[in-house]
Formats: structure tokens, C-alpha cells, sequence
């Protein structure tokens, strides 16, 4: 199985560093790379100021300095050494960075934010996600082993991306691996009545998912599980019960417009933040492995610490 690069986004948070023991472990066992990445704020609002090259140079080389000084009892030195830190907004300067190594994967350390820090933009998370066309990993607590990855589907274009980057995870760690799909009720319309009963629009759901969906999974003995309710709050309660490492969704790919609004199920999802979390983009191509998944599941479960 053939693997790109990763990319992981750091600030000075512990958050950062348990992000890091992620992306460290998970490319050692895929015989990759890691490259660490952070963007600093360009002070300059002029760009073309008096002395502004070696000014914004000196605020690279400051943010280097004081990443490297909090992060070194965390990160592997040789690993430090290579820190890339640039001007700019973190998810323009982390998309730089995976196009210029040619990363297909960017890790992230999930923080807790308020819902008011949620809503001025205080997540990185949710920044980058609004724009990435490379899959985002967002880490929730210490590193740890990763046996259960549940992939969260519906019948969109997201779900075989999603479904594909799922298997290749699964694969890379032996994790087990189980596809949930929920049905949410058809909206009630003041004086419109639905052209299905419940009963009849989910028989028809399923039956669209038996079809066209699930035979898409190529991993034997996956669980294929269906669910009634509102999706974020039957996913989170299918994380917690199956007590899964790692969940996996797709990205939609709307518009800039589109993705901008919060309150999608993505997002939702990114804010609550129930374990790891992988989010695949719609435009992320399908990967196609030189091995079958079944083959790859049968390696141990990796522990990451």
C-alpha cells in the first residue's frame, strides 16, 4: 500500500503534541513522512513596507523559536529540526504544504472551544475544513491505540470517498471496522403532506442503500449498520456506545458560500468532537490500494502513545 505524506498542524497547545504522536506513529507504520507545519499572523499591513522582508522573517524565525522551546520535551528532535513555520492563515499555509510534499492527509489537534469561540471562528478545525481539499484528521486527547473505526455514510456523493478512506485506515491500523448509515425523518410541512409514510421511506432508503451503497465496501465482515433519528446525535451516540477510536465522514464539498454556514452535519461533528475524527472530502479522489484490505486488516492493531 502505497502512502503520501502527512502533514500536522502545531501551535504551542498539548493538543498540538498529541496530534503530532498520532501523525509520528500512524507514518512510521505506513512508511511515510511527517512534516510539521505552523502559520503565524503577518503583522504587516502594507506588503510592500520598508524592511518588511526582514522584519516578517524575524517574526518567522520568533515563532520557530518559541514553538521549538515549548515543544521539544513532545516532539522527536529530528523532527523539530525540520519545522516549516510561514506567514499567512493556517489553512491557506497548511494546503501550501501539503501540495508542495504532496501530502494527502492533514492532522490536527482538537480543541474544546465555547460555542461563542465556535462562532467568531476560534477553531482551526472548522477553517480548514470549510476549504481543504485534502483529508483532515482531528485528534481528540492523548494518542492512543486505534481498534474500532466507524464511517458514517448517507447516499451523497461524500459516502464512497468516505467509505474508501475508512477501509484504507482500518487497514493501516487492524482496526475493526463498521459502516453506519441514518435515516433522518422526513421534515414536517404545515399542510403538505409527505408523498411516503415513514414506513415506506425508509423501506425505500434501505433498500437504495442495499443497492447502490453498501456494495462498495471491498473489507469482508464489515457491519453495516442502519439507524433512525437526527444524524449528529445518533453518530455520537453510536461513537460512545461502540466506543470507537476513529470516525469517519465525508465532506460534501459545497460552495464557499455554503461551507462558510455552520450548522452542517460536518461541522456539527468537528464541534463535538466525540473521538478522532477524519474528514474526506467529496473532491479527495477514491484510493485505490495495490493490496485488498483484507490483507492489511490482518496486520496488528498499532498502539499510539
Amino acid at each position: 500500500m502505497s502512502w503520501e505524506p502527512i502533514v500536522v498542524g502545531v501551535d504551542a497547545s498539548p493538543e498540538a503534541a498529541q496530534a503530532v504522536a498520532f501523525a509520528v506513529r500512524a507514518a512510521e507504520r505506513a512508511g511515510t513522512s511527517c512534516h510539521l507545519v505552523h502559520a503565524t499572523r503577518d503583522a504587516l499591513a502594507v506588503p510592500e513596507a520598508p524592511e518588511g522582508n526582514r522584519y516578517r522573517q524575524a517574526l518567522v524565525e520568533q515563532a520557530r523559536a518559541q514553538l521549538m522551546a515549548v515543544l521539544r520535551e513532545a516532539v522527536p528532535a529530528q523532527l523539530l529540526a525540520q519545522l516549516v513555520v510561514r506567514l499567512g492563515s493556517a489553512p491557506r499555509v497548511l494546503e501550501e504544504v501539503a501540495a508542495d510534499v504532496g501530502a494527502k492527509l492533514i492532522v490536527l489537534g482538537g480543541k474544546q472551544h465555547s460555542a461563542l469561540g465556535r462562532w467568531l471562528g476560534g477553531s482551526t478545525s472548522l477553517d480548514v475544513v470549510r476549504t481543504t481539499d485534502v483529508p483532515l484528521l482531528v485528534t481528540t486527547g492523548p494518542a492512543s491505540a486505534v481498534r474500532r473505526v466507524l464511517v458514517a455514510v448517507d447516499v451523497s456523493g461524500a459516502a464512497r470517498p468516505a467509505l474508501a478512506a475508512a477501509e484504507r485506515y482500518a487497514a493501516l491500523f487492524g482496526a475493526e471496522l463498521r459502516a453506519l448509515s441514518v435515516l433522518e425523518p422526513l421534515p414536517v410541512i404545515p399542510e403538505v403532506a409527505p408523498p411516503y409514510d415513514t414506513t415506506q421511506y425508509y423501506a425505500m432508503s434501505e433498500q437504495l442503500l442495499a443497492q447502490d451503497l453498501w456494495p462498495a465496501i471491498r473489507t469482508p465482515g464489515v457491519e453495516k449498520i442502519v439507524r433512525h433519528g437526527m444524524a449528529v446525535e445518533t453518530i455520537l451516540r453510536e461513537v460512545t456506545d461502540w466506543r470507537a477510536d476513529l470516525l469517519v465522514v465525508g465532506s460534501h464539498g459545497k460552495g464557499w458560500a455554503e461551507r462558510m454556514l455552520v450548522g452542517s452535519v460536518t461541522e456539527r461533528l468537528l464541534n463535538h468532537l466525540p473521538t478522532s475524527l477524519l474528514v474526506v472530502p467529496t473532491r479527495a479522489a477514491a484510493v485505490v490500494t495495490d493490496r485488498g484490505p483484507e490483507v492489511e486488516a490482518a496486520q496488528p492493531t498499532v498502539a499510539i502513545a
